[in-house]
Protein backbone atom coordinates (compact mmCIF):
# COMPACT_ATOMS: atom_id res chain seq x y z
CA UNK A 1 0.00 0.00 0.00
CA UNK A 2 1.40 3.12 -1.51
CA UNK A 3 0.34 5.09 1.67
CA UNK A 4 2.87 3.20 4.12
CA UNK A 5 5.64 4.17 2.22
CA UNK A 6 4.98 7.79 2.56
CA UNK A 7 4.67 7.01 6.24
CA UNK A 8 7.99 5.37 6.30
CA UNK A 9 9.54 8.09 4.05
CA UNK A 10 8.07 10.49 7.28
CA UNK A 11 9.53 8.55 9.60
CA UNK A 12 12.94 7.76 8.87
CA UNK A 13 13.15 11.60 8.45
CA UNK A 14 12.29 12.33 11.75
CA UNK A 15 14.97 9.45 13.81
CA UNK A 16 15.55 11.14 17.17
CA UNK A 17 12.02 12.15 17.71
CA UNK A 18 9.92 9.29 19.68
CA UNK A 19 6.22 7.90 19.05
CA UNK A 20 3.95 10.01 20.77
CA UNK A 21 5.83 13.15 21.13
CA UNK A 22 4.37 16.09 19.23
CA UNK A 23 6.57 18.42 17.23
CA UNK A 24 6.39 21.26 15.40
CA UNK A 25 6.73 21.36 11.57
CA UNK A 26 5.03 23.14 8.61
CA UNK A 27 2.79 21.31 5.71
CA UNK A 28 5.14 22.33 2.89
CA UNK A 29 8.62 20.95 4.85
CA UNK A 30 6.77 18.08 4.88
CA UNK A 31 5.36 18.02 1.29
CA UNK A 32 9.28 18.76 0.49
CA UNK A 33 10.68 15.50 1.99
CA UNK A 34 7.86 13.66 0.15
CA UNK A 35 8.04 15.66 -3.18
CA UNK A 36 4.69 16.21 -3.46
CA UNK A 37 2.57 19.39 -3.58
CA UNK A 38 1.16 20.95 -0.47
CA UNK A 39 -2.64 20.07 -1.14
CA UNK A 40 -1.54 16.21 -1.83
CA UNK A 41 -0.02 16.63 1.26
CA UNK A 42 -2.84 17.37 3.59
CA UNK A 43 -4.38 14.24 1.99
CA UNK A 44 -2.05 12.11 2.80
CA UNK A 45 -1.87 13.61 6.63
CA UNK A 46 -5.46 12.90 6.85
CA UNK A 47 -5.12 9.42 5.23
CA UNK A 48 -2.37 8.77 8.03
CA UNK A 49 -3.85 9.93 11.01
CA UNK A 50 -7.35 7.86 9.67
CA UNK A 51 -5.31 4.77 9.63
CA UNK A 52 -4.27 6.18 13.62
CA UNK A 53 -0.14 6.33 12.37
CA UNK A 54 0.04 9.58 13.20
CA UNK A 55 -2.28 12.75 14.92
CA UNK A 56 -1.79 16.35 13.62
CA UNK A 57 -3.22 19.73 14.50
CA UNK A 58 -2.96 21.94 11.29
CA UNK A 59 -2.55 25.67 11.76
CA UNK A 60 -4.30 27.84 9.60
CA UNK A 61 -2.23 29.75 6.94
CA UNK A 62 0.45 28.15 4.73
CA UNK A 63 3.57 29.33 6.60
CA UNK A 64 2.43 28.34 10.30
CA UNK A 65 3.69 25.30 12.06
CA UNK A 66 1.78 22.56 12.67
CA UNK A 67 2.05 19.82 15.58
CA UNK A 68 3.03 16.50 14.32
CA UNK A 69 3.09 13.19 16.57
CA UNK A 70 3.69 9.66 15.34
CA UNK A 71 2.12 7.25 16.77
CA UNK A 72 3.43 4.38 14.95
CA UNK A 73 6.94 2.83 14.69
CA UNK A 74 8.36 2.67 10.96
CA UNK A 75 9.08 -0.88 12.05
CA UNK A 76 5.18 -1.81 12.36
CA UNK A 77 4.76 -0.41 9.34
CA UNK A 78 7.48 -1.68 7.63
CA UNK A 79 6.36 -5.29 8.70
CA UNK A 80 2.97 -4.50 7.66
CA UNK A 81 3.88 -3.43 4.24
CA UNK A 82 6.71 -6.45 4.12
CA UNK A 83 3.92 -8.71 4.25
CA UNK A 84 1.24 -7.54 2.26
CA UNK A 85 4.02 -7.46 -0.61
CA UNK A 86 4.22 -11.31 0.69
CA UNK A 87 1.01 -11.67 -0.09
CA UNK A 88 1.41 -10.51 -3.36
CA UNK A 89 3.72 -12.97 -4.21
CA UNK A 90 6.72 -10.47 -4.28
CA UNK A 91 9.15 -11.91 -1.56
CA UNK A 92 12.24 -10.13 -3.43
CA UNK A 93 10.39 -6.76 -2.45
CA UNK A 94 9.27 -7.67 0.71
CA UNK A 95 12.93 -8.39 1.69
CA UNK A 96 14.50 -5.62 0.27
CA UNK A 97 11.92 -3.16 2.03
CA UNK A 98 13.03 -4.49 5.66
CA UNK A 99 16.25 -3.88 4.48
CA UNK A 100 16.08 -0.45 4.03
CA UNK A 101 14.56 -0.43 8.06
CA UNK A 102 17.55 0.02 10.52
CA UNK A 103 18.95 -2.66 12.59
CA UNK A 104 15.92 -3.94 14.74
CA UNK A 105 16.27 -7.42 15.65
CA UNK A 106 12.44 -7.26 17.05
CA UNK A 107 11.62 -6.73 13.59
CA UNK A 108 13.13 -9.40 12.28
CA UNK A 109 11.88 -11.69 14.81
CA UNK A 110 8.30 -10.75 14.12
CA UNK A 111 8.55 -11.13 10.32
CA UNK A 112 10.43 -14.68 10.82
CA UNK A 113 7.55 -15.89 13.20
CA UNK A 114 5.31 -14.65 10.72
CA UNK A 115 6.96 -15.94 7.23
CA UNK A 116 6.91 -19.04 8.92
CA UNK A 117 3.72 -19.53 8.90
CA UNK A 118 3.41 -18.57 4.77
CA UNK A 119 5.70 -21.35 3.84
CA UNK A 120 5.55 -25.05 4.61
CA UNK A 121 2.33 -26.88 3.88
CA UNK A 122 -0.96 -25.22 3.82
CA UNK A 123 -4.29 -26.60 3.05
CA UNK A 124 -7.31 -24.63 1.79
CA UNK A 125 -10.63 -25.79 2.05
CA UNK A 126 -13.25 -24.82 -0.32
CA UNK A 127 -16.75 -26.35 0.31
CA UNK A 128 -15.97 -30.32 0.22
CA UNK A 129 -12.52 -29.86 -1.87
CA UNK A 130 -9.36 -29.80 0.36
CA UNK A 131 -6.63 -28.11 -1.92
CA UNK A 132 -2.80 -28.95 -0.43
CA UNK A 133 0.03 -26.72 -1.06
CA UNK A 134 3.82 -26.78 -0.79
CA UNK A 135 5.43 -23.45 -0.57
CA UNK A 136 9.23 -22.87 0.15
CA UNK A 137 11.82 -20.13 -0.77
CA UNK A 138 14.87 -21.30 -3.03
CA UNK A 139 17.46 -19.43 -2.86
CA UNK A 140 18.49 -18.82 -6.43
CA UNK A 141 17.82 -17.13 -9.78
CA UNK A 142 16.10 -19.18 -11.80
CA UNK A 143 16.72 -18.27 -15.48
CA UNK A 144 14.97 -20.86 -17.45
CA UNK A 145 13.11 -24.18 -17.29
CA UNK A 146 13.98 -25.68 -20.68
CA UNK A 147 16.08 -29.16 -20.18
CA UNK A 148 18.50 -27.67 -23.28
CA UNK A 149 18.99 -24.03 -21.17
CA UNK A 150 19.31 -25.26 -17.52
CA UNK A 151 22.91 -24.46 -15.26
CA UNK A 152 21.65 -24.47 -12.06
CA UNK A 153 20.78 -27.09 -9.30
CA UNK A 154 17.67 -24.84 -8.45
CA UNK A 155 16.40 -25.22 -12.39
CA UNK A 156 17.75 -29.03 -12.63
CA UNK A 157 15.53 -29.90 -9.92
CA UNK A 158 12.27 -28.01 -10.78
CA UNK A 159 12.87 -29.24 -14.29
CA UNK A 160 12.76 -32.90 -13.00
CA UNK A 161 9.35 -32.78 -11.54
CA UNK A 162 8.14 -31.16 -14.96
CA UNK A 163 9.78 -33.52 -17.53
CA UNK A 164 10.51 -36.76 -17.57
CA UNK A 165 13.16 -39.65 -19.85
CA UNK A 166 12.88 -42.76 -21.73
CA UNK A 167 14.76 -44.19 -18.56
CA UNK A 168 15.59 -43.10 -15.18
CA UNK A 169 18.71 -44.72 -12.72
CA UNK A 170 18.09 -45.45 -9.15
CA UNK A 171 19.76 -43.18 -6.63
CA UNK A 172 22.93 -45.46 -6.04
CA UNK A 173 23.67 -45.12 -9.66
CA UNK A 174 23.28 -49.11 -10.02
CA UNK A 175 20.45 -49.81 -12.07
CA UNK A 176 18.71 -48.27 -15.22
CA UNK A 177 15.01 -48.60 -15.06
CA UNK A 178 11.90 -47.86 -17.44
CA UNK A 179 9.96 -44.20 -17.54
CA UNK A 180 8.86 -43.28 -20.55
CA UNK A 181 10.35 -46.54 -22.46
CA UNK A 182 8.82 -49.50 -21.36
CA UNK A 183 11.76 -51.54 -22.84
CA UNK A 184 14.58 -51.00 -24.50
CA UNK A 185 17.48 -53.33 -26.86
CA UNK A 186 20.59 -52.69 -28.12
CA UNK A 187 22.45 -54.71 -31.34
CA UNK A 188 25.58 -56.62 -30.96
CA UNK A 189 27.77 -53.55 -31.93
CA UNK A 190 26.29 -51.75 -29.08
CA UNK A 191 26.01 -49.16 -31.34
CA UNK A 192 22.41 -49.12 -32.28
CA UNK A 193 19.71 -48.76 -29.49
CA UNK A 194 16.12 -49.19 -29.67
CA UNK A 195 13.58 -47.99 -27.10
CA UNK A 196 9.92 -49.17 -27.42
CA UNK A 197 7.41 -45.99 -25.61
CA UNK A 198 4.85 -46.43 -23.03
CA UNK A 199 1.05 -46.08 -25.12
CA UNK A 200 -1.22 -43.29 -23.24
CA UNK A 201 1.36 -40.90 -22.11
CA UNK A 202 0.24 -37.22 -22.34
CA UNK A 203 2.05 -34.08 -22.44
CA UNK A 204 0.60 -31.32 -19.85
CA UNK A 205 -1.08 -29.66 -23.03
CA UNK A 206 -3.46 -32.83 -23.99
CA UNK A 207 -1.51 -34.37 -26.91
CA UNK A 208 0.08 -37.89 -26.36
CA UNK A 209 3.70 -38.26 -26.55
CA UNK A 210 4.76 -40.57 -29.67
CA UNK A 211 8.01 -41.42 -31.05
CA UNK A 212 8.51 -38.35 -33.23
CA UNK A 213 8.77 -36.39 -29.83
CA UNK A 214 11.70 -37.88 -28.83
CA UNK A 215 13.14 -37.46 -31.87
CA UNK A 216 12.77 -34.08 -32.03
CA UNK A 217 14.08 -34.08 -28.67
CA UNK A 218 16.98 -35.28 -29.20
CA UNK A 219 18.21 -33.58 -32.00
CA UNK A 220 16.90 -29.98 -31.04
CA UNK A 221 19.77 -30.67 -27.52
CA UNK A 222 22.68 -31.17 -30.74
CA UNK A 223 21.06 -27.79 -32.30
CA UNK A 224 20.32 -25.77 -29.30
CA UNK A 225 23.64 -27.02 -26.75
CA UNK A 226 26.22 -28.11 -29.13
CA UNK A 227 28.45 -27.61 -26.12
CA UNK A 228 26.07 -28.54 -23.48
CA UNK A 229 26.43 -31.03 -20.62
CA UNK A 230 26.88 -33.86 -21.59
CA UNK A 231 27.38 -32.94 -25.59
CA UNK A 232 30.20 -35.60 -25.86
CA UNK A 233 27.20 -37.81 -25.64
CA UNK A 234 24.71 -36.63 -27.85
CA UNK A 235 27.00 -35.55 -30.45
CA UNK A 236 27.15 -39.25 -31.44
CA UNK A 237 24.19 -40.07 -32.72
CA UNK A 238 24.79 -40.09 -36.31
CA UNK A 239 20.69 -40.94 -37.27
CA UNK A 240 17.53 -41.28 -35.69
CA UNK A 241 14.16 -43.33 -37.12
CA UNK A 242 10.82 -43.76 -35.84
CA UNK A 243 9.32 -47.04 -37.61
CA UNK A 244 5.82 -46.54 -35.76
CA UNK A 245 4.76 -44.18 -32.91
CA UNK A 246 5.73 -45.94 -30.16
CA UNK A 247 9.40 -47.27 -31.86
CA UNK A 248 12.19 -45.03 -32.11
CA UNK A 249 15.91 -46.91 -33.52
CA UNK A 250 19.01 -44.28 -32.58
CA UNK A 251 21.98 -44.76 -34.37
CA UNK A 252 25.69 -43.89 -32.48
CA UNK A 253 28.22 -43.19 -34.40
CA UNK A 254 30.35 -45.82 -31.79
CA UNK A 255 29.78 -47.45 -28.99
CA UNK A 256 29.42 -45.51 -26.17
CA UNK A 257 29.02 -47.10 -22.80
CA UNK A 258 27.45 -43.81 -21.00
CA UNK A 259 24.46 -43.49 -23.53
CA UNK A 260 21.92 -45.52 -21.85
CA UNK A 261 23.26 -43.94 -18.59
CA UNK A 262 23.20 -40.09 -20.20
CA UNK A 263 19.23 -41.10 -21.45
CA UNK A 264 18.40 -41.01 -17.62
CA UNK A 265 19.66 -37.15 -17.12
CA UNK A 266 17.60 -34.44 -17.00
CA UNK A 267 19.41 -33.12 -19.95
CA UNK A 268 17.46 -35.88 -21.86
CA UNK A 269 13.86 -34.98 -21.41
CA UNK A 270 11.46 -35.36 -23.77
CA UNK A 271 9.57 -31.90 -24.76
CA UNK A 272 6.71 -32.01 -27.43
CA UNK A 273 7.57 -30.68 -30.79
CA UNK A 274 4.26 -29.00 -31.22
CA UNK A 275 5.04 -26.21 -28.35
CA UNK A 276 8.24 -25.96 -29.08
CA UNK A 277 7.99 -24.42 -32.06
CA UNK A 278 5.15 -22.83 -31.15
CA UNK A 279 6.76 -21.08 -28.32
CA UNK A 280 10.55 -20.54 -29.34
CA UNK A 281 13.14 -18.93 -27.02
CA UNK A 282 10.35 -18.43 -24.86
CA UNK A 283 9.97 -22.41 -24.19
CA UNK A 284 11.90 -21.84 -20.75
CA UNK A 285 9.48 -19.19 -19.26
CA UNK A 286 6.60 -21.85 -20.28
CA UNK A 287 7.64 -25.28 -20.15
CA UNK A 288 5.68 -28.21 -20.75
CA UNK A 289 6.67 -31.89 -20.22
CA UNK A 290 5.13 -35.26 -19.07
CA UNK A 291 5.91 -35.14 -15.78
CA UNK A 292 3.80 -35.57 -12.40
CA UNK A 293 3.58 -31.48 -11.98
CA UNK A 294 2.25 -29.22 -14.82
CA UNK A 295 3.59 -25.43 -14.51
CA UNK A 296 1.54 -23.04 -14.23
CA UNK A 297 2.79 -19.35 -13.68
CA UNK A 298 5.56 -17.36 -13.07
CA UNK A 299 4.80 -13.83 -11.25
CA UNK A 300 7.39 -11.97 -8.78
CA UNK A 301 9.54 -14.71 -9.11
CA UNK A 302 6.94 -17.04 -7.65
CA UNK A 303 6.64 -20.49 -9.68
CA UNK A 304 4.38 -21.94 -9.29
CA UNK A 305 3.54 -26.17 -10.25
CA UNK A 306 0.14 -27.84 -10.14
CA UNK A 307 -0.35 -31.51 -9.57
CA UNK A 308 -0.75 -33.09 -13.31
CA UNK A 309 -4.03 -35.85 -12.71
CA UNK A 310 -3.61 -37.47 -16.10
CA UNK A 311 0.42 -38.71 -14.77
CA UNK A 312 0.95 -42.29 -16.14
CA UNK A 313 2.60 -43.05 -12.62
CA UNK A 314 0.09 -42.13 -10.83
CA UNK A 315 -1.20 -38.65 -9.35
CA UNK A 316 0.71 -36.65 -7.11
CA UNK A 317 -0.58 -36.45 -3.63
CA UNK A 318 0.53 -32.40 -3.34
CA UNK A 319 -2.05 -30.14 -5.38
CA UNK A 320 0.04 -27.36 -5.56
CA UNK A 321 3.84 -26.53 -5.33
CA UNK A 322 4.94 -23.00 -4.65
CA UNK A 323 8.64 -22.00 -5.27
CA UNK A 324 10.11 -18.31 -4.32
CA UNK A 325 13.25 -17.76 -5.64
CA UNK A 326 15.38 -14.93 -4.27
CA UNK A 327 18.75 -14.08 -5.03
CA UNK A 328 21.68 -16.01 -3.41
CA UNK A 329 23.29 -12.65 -1.76
CA UNK A 330 19.60 -11.93 -0.78
CA UNK A 331 19.17 -15.47 0.73
CA UNK A 332 21.95 -15.62 2.87
CA UNK A 333 21.53 -11.99 4.40
CA UNK A 334 17.90 -13.54 5.59
CA UNK A 335 18.69 -16.79 5.86
CA UNK A 336 17.39 -16.93 9.31
CA UNK A 337 13.90 -15.81 7.88
CA UNK A 338 14.23 -18.82 5.68
CA UNK A 339 14.55 -21.55 7.53
CA UNK A 340 10.80 -22.37 8.94
CA UNK A 341 9.05 -24.45 6.40
CA UNK A 342 8.41 -28.27 6.40
CA UNK A 343 11.47 -29.34 4.38
CA UNK A 344 14.68 -27.83 4.08
CA UNK A 345 17.41 -28.57 1.69
CA UNK A 346 20.91 -28.61 2.25
CA UNK A 347 20.14 -28.06 6.28
CA UNK A 348 22.40 -27.26 9.07
CA UNK A 349 20.15 -27.74 11.93
CA UNK A 350 21.67 -28.03 15.79
CA UNK A 351 20.69 -28.20 19.56
CA UNK A 352 16.49 -27.73 20.00
CA UNK A 353 16.14 -27.57 16.46
CA UNK A 354 17.66 -30.85 15.50
CA UNK A 355 15.36 -33.10 17.91
CA UNK A 356 12.15 -30.66 16.18
CA UNK A 357 12.80 -31.79 12.86
CA UNK A 358 13.89 -35.23 11.25
CA UNK A 359 17.47 -35.30 9.29
CA UNK A 360 18.47 -37.52 6.65
CA UNK A 361 21.81 -37.17 5.43
CA UNK A 362 22.90 -38.51 1.77
CA UNK A 363 24.54 -40.23 0.11
CA UNK A 364 25.83 -37.71 -2.76
CA UNK A 365 27.81 -34.47 -1.65
CA UNK A 366 29.37 -31.22 -3.99
CA UNK A 367 33.37 -31.62 -4.22
CA UNK A 368 35.11 -28.30 -4.74
CA UNK A 369 39.09 -28.72 -6.32
CA UNK A 370 41.21 -26.40 -8.63
CA UNK A 371 43.04 -27.91 -12.09
CA UNK A 372 46.10 -26.01 -13.31
CA UNK A 373 45.54 -24.41 -16.87
CA UNK A 374 49.45 -25.90 -18.38
CA UNK A 375 48.22 -24.47 -21.47
CA UNK A 376 48.89 -20.99 -20.37
CA UNK A 377 52.79 -20.33 -20.70
CA UNK A 378 53.97 -19.14 -17.44
CA UNK A 379 55.01 -20.58 -13.12
CA UNK A 380 52.92 -23.46 -13.46
CA UNK A 381 54.73 -25.27 -16.24
CA UNK A 382 57.14 -26.02 -13.63
CA UNK A 383 55.96 -29.45 -11.71
CA UNK A 384 57.72 -27.91 -8.35
CA UNK A 385 55.76 -24.88 -8.90
CA UNK A 386 52.83 -26.72 -9.33
CA UNK A 387 53.49 -29.07 -6.26
CA UNK A 388 54.38 -25.91 -4.17
CA UNK A 389 50.89 -24.54 -4.39
CA UNK A 390 49.23 -27.20 -4.12
CA UNK A 391 51.05 -27.13 -0.56
CA UNK A 392 50.13 -23.78 -0.07
CA UNK A 393 46.53 -24.03 -0.59
CA UNK A 394 45.78 -25.41 2.85
CA UNK A 395 42.95 -27.43 3.56
CA UNK A 396 43.46 -27.49 7.29
CA UNK A 397 42.88 -23.58 6.87
CA UNK A 398 40.36 -23.81 4.59
CA UNK A 399 37.94 -25.86 6.72
CA UNK A 400 38.50 -23.70 9.05
CA UNK A 401 36.83 -20.63 7.64
CA UNK A 402 34.57 -23.10 5.89
CA UNK A 403 33.18 -23.99 9.32
CA UNK A 404 30.51 -26.26 9.12
CA UNK A 405 28.72 -29.66 9.93
CA UNK A 406 28.50 -30.61 6.01
CA UNK A 407 32.08 -29.66 5.11
CA UNK A 408 35.17 -32.28 5.17
CA UNK A 409 38.59 -32.35 3.21
CA UNK A 410 38.21 -35.13 0.48
CA UNK A 411 41.09 -36.09 -2.00
CA UNK A 412 39.32 -38.11 -3.88
CA UNK A 413 36.33 -37.93 -6.15
CA UNK A 414 35.44 -41.49 -4.71
CA UNK A 415 36.06 -41.19 -0.81
CA UNK A 416 34.90 -44.83 -0.12
CA UNK A 417 37.27 -46.25 -2.92
CA UNK A 418 40.39 -44.25 -1.15
CA UNK A 419 41.86 -43.67 1.80
CA UNK A 420 40.85 -41.07 4.30
CA UNK A 421 42.60 -37.96 4.59
CA UNK A 422 44.96 -38.01 7.70
CA UNK A 423 44.46 -36.30 10.77
CA UNK A 424 44.07 -32.30 10.70
CA UNK A 425 47.80 -30.40 11.55
CA UNK A 426 48.41 -26.43 12.17
CA UNK A 427 49.68 -24.98 9.30
CA UNK A 428 53.42 -24.39 8.97
CA UNK A 429 53.39 -21.22 7.02
CA UNK A 430 57.44 -21.11 7.67
CA UNK A 431 57.91 -24.32 5.66
CA UNK A 432 55.55 -23.57 2.82
CA UNK A 433 56.85 -20.44 2.04
CA UNK A 434 60.39 -22.17 2.21
CA UNK A 435 58.79 -24.57 -0.12
CA UNK A 436 57.48 -21.81 -2.68
CA UNK A 437 60.82 -20.03 -2.64
CA UNK A 438 62.80 -23.27 -3.45
CA UNK A 439 60.70 -24.00 -6.41
CA UNK A 440 61.48 -20.97 -7.83
CA UNK A 441 58.02 -18.96 -6.73
CA UNK A 442 58.81 -15.48 -6.22
CA UNK A 443 55.83 -13.84 -5.27
CA UNK A 444 53.78 -13.61 -8.36
CA UNK A 445 50.27 -12.70 -8.70
CA UNK A 446 48.08 -15.59 -10.53
CA UNK A 447 44.71 -15.67 -11.57
CA UNK A 448 41.39 -17.98 -10.49
CA UNK A 449 38.57 -18.35 -12.72
CA UNK A 450 35.70 -19.67 -11.64
CA UNK A 451 31.91 -18.94 -12.04
CA UNK A 452 29.85 -16.34 -9.86
CA UNK A 453 28.02 -18.91 -7.85
CA UNK A 454 31.70 -19.67 -6.05
CA UNK A 455 33.03 -16.15 -5.20
CA UNK A 456 32.28 -16.95 -1.66
CA UNK A 457 34.96 -20.12 -2.10
CA UNK A 458 37.40 -17.88 -4.43
CA UNK A 459 37.77 -15.17 -1.57
CA UNK A 460 38.44 -18.16 1.31
CA UNK A 461 40.94 -19.55 -1.17
CA UNK A 462 42.13 -16.54 -1.90
CA UNK A 463 42.87 -15.41 1.89
CA UNK A 464 44.34 -18.84 2.67
CA UNK A 465 46.69 -18.11 0.02
CA UNK A 466 47.44 -14.61 0.84
CA UNK A 467 48.97 -16.61 4.36
CA UNK A 468 51.87 -18.29 1.75
CA UNK A 469 52.41 -15.07 0.16
CA UNK A 470 50.66 -15.83 -2.91
CA UNK A 471 48.69 -13.12 -3.98
CA UNK A 472 45.23 -14.25 -5.91
CA UNK A 473 43.34 -12.44 -8.46
CA UNK A 474 40.28 -13.38 -9.05
CA UNK A 475 38.35 -13.73 -12.36
CA UNK A 476 34.09 -14.44 -12.37
CA UNK A 477 32.74 -16.16 -15.61
CA UNK A 478 29.19 -16.71 -16.10
CA UNK A 479 28.42 -20.48 -16.24
CA UNK A 480 27.07 -20.64 -19.46
CA UNK A 481 30.98 -18.89 -20.83
CA UNK A 482 33.04 -20.96 -17.92
CA UNK A 483 33.72 -23.69 -20.75
CA UNK A 484 34.52 -21.77 -23.42
CA UNK A 485 37.78 -19.57 -24.25
CA UNK A 486 37.17 -17.35 -21.61
CA UNK A 487 38.99 -19.23 -18.82
CA UNK A 488 41.76 -19.92 -20.82
CA UNK A 489 43.75 -16.69 -19.40
CA UNK A 490 43.64 -18.11 -16.24
CA UNK A 491 46.54 -20.07 -14.42
CA UNK A 492 43.87 -22.12 -12.32
CA UNK A 493 40.30 -22.82 -12.70
CA UNK A 494 38.05 -24.04 -9.34
CA UNK A 495 35.18 -26.16 -10.18
CA UNK A 496 32.70 -27.77 -8.17
CA UNK A 497 31.31 -31.72 -8.99
CA UNK A 498 28.29 -33.40 -7.58
CA UNK A 499 29.24 -36.90 -6.85
CA UNK A 500 25.73 -38.72 -7.08
CA UNK A 501 23.79 -41.09 -9.25
CA UNK A 502 25.77 -39.36 -12.02
CA UNK A 503 28.84 -39.21 -10.72
CA UNK A 504 30.42 -41.40 -13.94
CA UNK A 505 29.11 -38.97 -16.35
CA UNK A 506 30.23 -35.85 -14.78
CA UNK A 507 33.76 -37.15 -14.40
CA UNK A 508 33.72 -37.75 -17.96
CA UNK A 509 32.36 -34.77 -18.82
CA UNK A 510 34.94 -32.68 -16.54
CA UNK A 511 38.09 -34.61 -17.83
CA UNK A 512 36.81 -33.89 -21.28
CA UNK A 513 36.61 -29.94 -20.00
CA UNK A 514 40.47 -30.41 -18.65
CA UNK A 515 41.51 -31.47 -21.99
CA UNK A 516 41.30 -28.01 -23.25
CA UNK A 517 43.77 -26.82 -20.90
CA UNK A 518 46.22 -29.66 -20.16
CA UNK A 519 49.32 -30.49 -22.00
CA UNK A 520 49.49 -32.94 -25.05
CA UNK A 521 50.90 -35.88 -23.05
CA UNK A 522 47.64 -35.60 -20.46
CA UNK A 523 45.14 -34.94 -23.22
CA UNK A 524 46.36 -37.94 -24.76
CA UNK A 525 46.29 -39.66 -21.32
CA UNK A 526 42.71 -38.43 -20.72
CA UNK A 527 41.93 -39.47 -24.40
CA UNK A 528 42.90 -42.64 -24.15
CA UNK A 529 41.20 -43.45 -20.83
CA UNK A 530 37.61 -41.72 -21.58
CA UNK A 531 37.69 -44.41 -24.89
CA UNK A 532 38.54 -47.39 -22.21
CA UNK A 533 35.51 -46.28 -19.99
CA UNK A 534 33.09 -45.96 -23.00
CA UNK A 535 33.71 -49.44 -24.11
CA UNK A 536 33.69 -51.10 -20.56
CA UNK A 537 30.32 -52.71 -19.83
CA UNK A 538 31.66 -53.34 -16.28
CA UNK A 539 30.95 -50.90 -13.26
CA UNK A 540 33.80 -52.36 -11.76
CA UNK A 541 36.61 -51.89 -13.70
CA UNK A 542 34.78 -48.64 -15.10
CA UNK A 543 36.01 -47.20 -11.61
CA UNK A 544 39.37 -48.85 -11.93
CA UNK A 545 40.07 -46.68 -14.74
CA UNK A 546 39.13 -43.72 -12.93
CA UNK A 547 40.82 -43.85 -9.95
CA UNK A 548 43.99 -44.22 -12.64
CA UNK A 549 43.06 -41.26 -14.30
CA UNK A 550 43.09 -39.39 -10.69
CA UNK A 551 45.76 -40.78 -9.34
CA UNK A 552 48.11 -39.69 -12.34
CA UNK A 553 46.12 -35.87 -12.57
CA UNK A 554 46.88 -35.56 -8.73
CA UNK A 555 50.46 -36.70 -8.74
CA UNK A 556 51.78 -34.48 -11.24
CA UNK A 557 49.67 -31.71 -8.97
CA UNK A 558 47.46 -30.67 -12.62
CA UNK A 559 44.40 -31.71 -9.84
CA UNK A 560 43.92 -30.29 -6.50
CA UNK A 561 41.12 -31.36 -4.42
CA UNK A 562 39.91 -28.93 -1.46
CA UNK A 563 36.69 -30.23 0.43
CA UNK A 564 32.99 -31.75 0.14
CA UNK A 565 29.85 -30.61 0.92
CA UNK A 566 27.55 -33.62 2.14
CA UNK A 567 23.75 -33.01 0.93
CA UNK A 568 21.19 -33.20 4.01
CA UNK A 569 17.53 -33.07 4.00
CA UNK A 570 15.75 -32.30 7.05
CA UNK A 571 11.93 -32.70 7.14
CA UNK A 572 9.24 -31.98 9.90
CA UNK A 573 7.60 -34.91 11.11
CA UNK A 574 4.23 -33.79 9.77
CA UNK A 575 5.47 -34.84 6.51
CA UNK A 576 5.19 -38.32 4.99
CA UNK A 577 6.00 -40.63 1.98
CA UNK A 578 9.11 -38.59 1.55
CA UNK A 579 11.05 -39.66 -1.49
CA UNK A 580 14.39 -38.68 -2.45
CA UNK A 581 16.61 -37.95 -5.10
CA UNK A 582 19.51 -36.45 -6.78
CA UNK A 583 21.45 -33.93 -4.50
CA UNK A 584 19.08 -34.92 -1.52
CA UNK A 585 16.08 -33.32 -2.94
CA UNK A 586 12.42 -34.31 -2.09
CA UNK A 587 10.40 -35.98 -5.38
CA UNK A 588 6.80 -33.59 -4.92
CA UNK A 589 5.21 -36.35 -6.24
CA UNK A 590 5.57 -38.67 -3.38
CA UNK A 591 5.29 -36.09 -0.57
CA UNK A 592 2.20 -35.91 1.64
CA UNK A 593 1.63 -34.48 4.95
CA UNK A 594 -0.39 -34.64 8.18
Amino acid sequence: MKIRRHYLALRRSYPSIQENVSFEVTTQELANLLDCTHRNMVLLLKRMQQEEWLTWEPKRGRGNRSALSFLVSKEQVALQEAQEMMQKQDLHAALQLLQQVEESPALRDQFQEWLSGQFGFHSEVQGKRRTDILRFPLPQTIYSLDPAAIHYTGESHLVNQIFDGLVRIDPKGEHILPQLAHAWDVDDTRTRWTFYLRKGVLFHHGRELDSSDVKYSLERLKRLAPLGLYSWVYSGIVSMDTPDDTTIRIQLSERNEAFLAFLTTNRASIVPQDACIAAGEQFGEKPIGTGPFRFVGNEQGVWILEAFAPYFQGRAFLDRVEVWTIAEEEAREKHAELQSFQVMHNARLSGHAAERWQQVRQSGMTCKFITVNEQKDGLLASPAIRAAIDLATQRTELLKLLSGDVIEGVNSFWPDKTKHLPEDADCDWDMIMQELARSGYNGETLELATIPQYAADAEIIRQVCAKSGIPLHINLIPAEQFKGTARMSADLLLFAIMLDEHRELRLIDLYKSMQQHALPEIHDMLERSIRLLLSEQDRTRREAIFLNIEAQLKERHSLLFLYCKHLKTAFHPSVRGISLESLGWVRFRDIWFT
